[in-house]
């Protein structure tokens, strides 16, 4: 089988009337939505999309989404997700890169569209369809859906190596570059966390994340559905209506950020009256947790049952896990485990197997591993080797029981006076001071040290700080040549819109204040 057509229309014969998905107050049977990818794909057709074409899907959590990934797998195209909160300039570079023939947007952001199109002049011709009413140039995309008559199979299933999607890294070291997932990628991507988290036909998963991020799409969206089980779509996430959909749905399953969970608690006063008492595993990514934010959490929302994974665009997202049992004694880690199907290295600069207490690098190889980079060789040849592992870039260190312990990204790390500086252990140690907001460090060329190290920092509304003052509060936690030379105060530092740190921004321009 290997993708999600041939999937999908399993599932629709096998079980035509389970509910497979609920959006926008609406509901699908498996069976309503097969016919309702055989719709969308006729309409993609009719916008001239084709085998092998690109078509991007700058959408929020909705129906649309959904029919249109499926929709255009149907005719053997790929799909590009994109960001939703990007703006122009970074939306048309996307659609430029990867070569796209058809955009389709939300209603939301449809007034995106000419200023996009004005970036990409002059360029192929690109279509465009809305979820909105349709404007001049613009077709109404689900007005076209409830219009169209489904196709056949005259199409037939992707192949296993066919490409399925082109997701696009945040870009936090320059331009974002495209991961080229196959069927089979996106396919092995959902089967390991499936099989990781035990999901089953009884599930019922709140995908509250963007969707076009790669571990809801892949991970939890698609493994819900390969499992026969219910996705629940929350168009964006917001802290009371996350909580809200999680008691009225009787939600099994939830995936987020670790502010997905937390953000409810500084808002949401009466969290303790909503019922949680349907979900089995709370789920996050995108950093580990500390002690004292598991407990905070886990007197919260009274389950113990939270559980940290690791990966990145590129493995699938595959990589770690910490189960619910591990958070309180490695607290943290970001596990020992492998996912199911997922081989996991930590290696020296040579490429030898680190021991404990070593600093290495994270290396991965599985098979929902990217193809490469589009359009970037040399990218790809940096970080996937001749056997297919995967240079992660992310270095951690190894306790005696294995488990691992991310120190930074390997990029990021500073070398100064020969001594090596791992800028996320400074930060940790700032980002402890009470009138520090947010912070960076980074390190900045030195005639004599090679680096220096520089902290830029925002302050709390109404604070002040000393540099001094500072010092000697790293100093009885820091060594000394970790402690930053100078530092920098900022209003705001740079970040994606998914909320990443653009180091790169700060480096040219730091400076002491």
């Amino acid at each position: 089988m290997m993708n999600f057509i041939s999937l999908l229309d399993q599932q629709a014969r096998t079980r035509p009337e389970k509910l497979a998905l609920r959006a926008d107050g609406q509901d699908w049977s498996y069976a309503a939505l097969a016919e309702a990818s055989r719709c969308a794909a006729t309409v993609l057709q009719a916008q001239g999309l084709r085998q092998g074409d690109r078509v991007g899907l700058l959408c929020l959590n909705t129906p649309g989404f959904v029919f249109a990934l499926f929709g255009a797998w149907r005719l053997g195209a790929a799909v590009v997700p994109i960001n939703h909160k990007l703006q122009a300039p970074e939306v048309a570079y996307i659609l430029r890169h990867c070569g796209s023939r058809l955009c389709i947007v939300d209603g939301t952001r449809a007034s995106l569209i000419a200023a996009v199109q004005a970036e990409l002049q002059p360029a192929a011709e690109l279509r465009w369809l809305s979820t909105a009413s349709a404007a001049e140039g613009v077709g109404f995309f689900d007005e076209l859906l409830a219009q169209a008559t489904p196709c056949g199979d005259e199409h037939g299933h992707p192949a296993p190596d066919a490409l399925a999607e082109i997701l696009y890294t945040s870009g936090t070291t320059g331009q974002p570059k495209g991961c080229l997932h196959s069927h089979a990628n996106v396919f092995h991507a959902a089967l390991c966390t499936a099989a990781a988290t035990s999901l089953s036909p009884m599930e019922r998963t709140l995908i509250a994340m963007p969707i076009w991020h790669s571990s809801p799409l892949n991970n939890w969206f698609l493994g819900t559905l390969l499992m026969g089980g219910t996705a629940v779509l929350m168009r964006e996430y917001a802290p009371r209506e996350f909580l809200q959909t999680l008691e009225r749905e009787r939600i099994s399953f939830t995936f987020g950020a670790p502010i997905a969970f937390l953000a409810p608690l500084a808002v949401v006063p009466d969290v303790a009256s909503y019922d949680f008492s349907a979900i089995r595993l709370w789920t996050y990514g995108g950093g580990p947790l500390g002690a004292e934010l598991v407990r905070k959490l886990a007197q919260a929302y009274r389950s113990d049952r939270f559980m940290q994974v690791y990966g990145m665009t590129e493995s699938g997202p595959l990589g770690s896990m910490l189960y619910p049992e591990e958070a309180l004694t490695k607290p943290g880690s970001i596990g020992r485990s492998a996912i199911p199907g997922v081989e996991l290295e930590l290696r020296r600069q040579d490429g030898s197997p680190c021991g404990p207490g070593e600093v290495g690098e994270i290396c991965l190889r599985s098979a929902a591993m990217m193809q490469g980079y589009l359009n970037s060789p040399e990218a790809t040849a940096a970080v996937l080797d001749e056997q297919g592992w995967y240079r992660s870039g992310d270095l951690a260190r190894m306790d005696e029981d294995g488990y691992l312990y991310i120190v930074d990204r390997l990029k990021d790390m500073i070398v100064t006076g020969g001594e090596n500086v791992y800028s996320k252990e400074v930060e940790d140690v700032l980002c402890t001071y009470p009138d520090v907001q947010d912070v960076a460090v980074i390190g900045r060329p030195h005639p004599e040290w090679g680096e220096t190290v520089v902290a830029v920092l925002t302050l709390k509304p109404g604070k002040l700080l000393d540099q001094e003052a500072l010092r000697e509060f790293m100093a009885p936690q820091l060594a000394r040549y970790k402690i930053p030379r100078l530092f920098e105060f900022r209003d705001t530092l740079p970040r994606t819109a998914t909320g990443k740190l653009l180091k790169h921004m700060l480096r040219g321009s730091a400076s002491s204040h």
